[in-house]
């Protein structure tokens, strides 16, 4: 039976597997699939509030991924700044706040300020709040929230670190999904999910669907979070 919303998860982070090999198994281009891939990011955004989901975190491209080729690098960043382009009046419009983490300075000028835009255009949204992970590891937001320590002089505290990382606004995934079949976290919220229930399917991203989102949804309804502590 499936579970009611209010067992639902309120922040659901997802890893988006598998584009490039929805395509080549089709013999296609790589940047196919990740075009792909972008269209059921739509898919998936316009569903999560009528299925709980009030926070959403999307991991678009990590810290690793710089050494994939030059020609797939440079596609996927012209993705990103056509999806913000395109979509920002769509997301404001149906109450998508957007924010983004990772490390911005290695992006192009041209992408920060277009994320810098769409984060202002929705500040105001509470419909969904959604965050993409640009340029994300989880390792160096670490690295780079102690280094923010530092220079401010801070002393760390739990409370300090959480407040220095690029998610301080931002509350910890309830569930991480893993699309594709692969089992591994891959430096993706390494502090926020300490405490986050796991889900890997073998679907690979451009196929997953809402539905079968509203079904890893129910399946957490059924799951006993004790967060350290025994069995009642």
């Amino acid at each position: 039976m499936p579970s009611d919303k209010t067992t639902r998860p309120q922040h659901v982070a997802i890893i988006m597997d598998g584009n490039g090999r929805w395509a080549t198994g089709r013999g296609w281009p790589r940047l196919v699939g990740h075009r792909r891939g972008v269209e059921r990011v739509r898919d998936i955004v316009q569903a999560a509030p009528d299925l709980g989901v009030q926070w959403l975190t999307l991991y678009a491209f990590s810290t690793e991924n710089w050494k994939r080729s030059t020609e797939e690098v440079l596609g996927l960043m012209s993705l990103f700044s056509h999806y913000i382009q395109r979509e920002a009046v769509k997301l404001a419009r149906e109450g998508v706040r957007m924010r983004f983490i990772g490390d911005r300075s290695g992006l192009s000028n041209h992408l920060q300020g277009l994320m810098r835009d769409i984060e202002a255009q929705t500040a105001g949204n509470s419909r969904l709040n959604l965050t993409v992970a640009i340029n994300y590891g989880g390792r160096d937001e670490v690295l780079r929230a102690l280094r923010r320590l530092a220079e401010r002089g801070d002393e760390i505290s739990e409370e300090s670190f959480c407040q220095a990382l690029d998610t301080h606004d931002i509350p910890d995934p309830d569930l991480v999904i893993r699309t594709s079949g692969e089992t591994r976290v891959s430096n993706f919220l390494l502090w926020q999910a300490a405490y986050a229930e796991y889900e890997f399917t073998p679907t690979l991203w451009p196929d997953f669907t809402a539905e079968e989102l509203g079904r890893i949804l129910d399946r957490f309804g059924e799951r006993d979070r004790r967060f350290g502590g025994a069995l009642a």
